[in-house]
């Protein structure tokens, strides 16, 4: 019923900046809170930030704190991940999702899109 495609990764030097797109097919969009997960190999899906369904309110994790800023445009059915001052540690898979009356656990979304590669060289 919602599809997403993430855009906008690949490879940085450490202490630069990416900024990652998810464009949603559908006419629901402003309806869904909308999430960043990211995965690294061999590791869980971690919650990155969440904005609500109207953009009034936005969670982060921890670690991404004064870093990483979650946006959505609803009239272009996209959200966005600006990440600045890049780490290592940041490297993963990231990977947009939405959801309704959901938080910052993979099970509270219910749509994923395939995931983009950002890569962090030291």
């Amino acid at each position: 019923q919602v599809q997403l495609v993430e855009s906008g990764g690949g490879l940085v030097q450490a202490g630069g900046s990416l900024r990652l797109s998810c464009t949603a097919s559908g006419r629901s969009f402003s309806t869904y809170d909308m999430a960043w997960f990211r995965q690294a190999p061999g590791k869980e899906r971690e919650f990155v930030a969440r904005i609500i369904w109207n953009g009034s309110r936005l969670y982060y994790a921890d670690f991404v704190k004064g870093r990483f800023t979650i946006s959505r445009d609803n009239a272009r059915n996209t959200a966005y991940l600006q990440m600045n001052s890049l780490k290592p540690e940041d490297t993963a898979v990231y990977y947009c999702a939405a959801g309704r009356g959901v938080a910052d656990t993979v099970s509270g979304y219910n749509y994923w899109g395939q995931g983009t590669q950002v890569t962090v060289a030291s």
